[in-house]
């Protein structure tokens, strides 16, 4: 027989959800990936009782952030797109070896159910767009024109 207090509540369904940063949403996204929180661990071997090599696993000293992927609509002006106009400023003027904060910023991926209620929250810190890669054009397709975002973070955790 199932016990119904495993399941007494709904699923959480992915198809509402942006992307802040600095408290302010920035883009409706369609897609995103990396959302993985990773701790290293550590393998050691030893020797046990009668001489029976025993393998010890323990968390090791890091937790890894990966590289997220935004996906979205493109913007039909860039130059009115608020991560158009943070790419460009990597990538003509790059970062700033004394000033870690000019154009790494601090941001979350939200989530909102059926009634805009946030229901999950993950904050990203001192990220930047690393890559925008735009959907390959054909006049064979109908489908909107969609950007890949990536942005490269140094830290990564689920808050919601």
């Amino acid at each position: 027989m199932p016990n119904d207090a495993l399941i007494n509540n709904d699923p959480i369904v992915s198809s509402n959800f942006f992307l802040e940063i600095d408290g302010s949403i920035v883009s409706i996204l369609s897609s995103v990936s990396g959302l993985d929180i990773e701790v290293d661990v550590v393998t050691m071997e030893q020797a046990g009782a009668n001489g029976k090599v025993q393998v010890v696993k323990t968390l090791g000293k890091t937790t890894k952030a990966p590289d997220i992927s935004l996906v979205r609509m493109a913007p039909p002006d860039s130059k009115q797109d608020k991560l158009w106009g943070w790419f460009n400023d990597i990538r003509e003027k790059g970062i700033a070896l004394g000033d870690r904060s000019s154009n790494r910023k601090n941001g979350s991926i939200v989530m909102y159910d059926s009634t805009n209620a946030e229901i999950a929250r993950f904050n990203f810190t001192n990220g930047w767009p690393s890559k925008i890669s735009t959907d390959q054009l054909s006049i064979d397709s109908n489908d909107p024109v969609k950007e890949t975002i990536t942005l490269t973070v140094e830290s990564l955790s689920r808050v919601k």
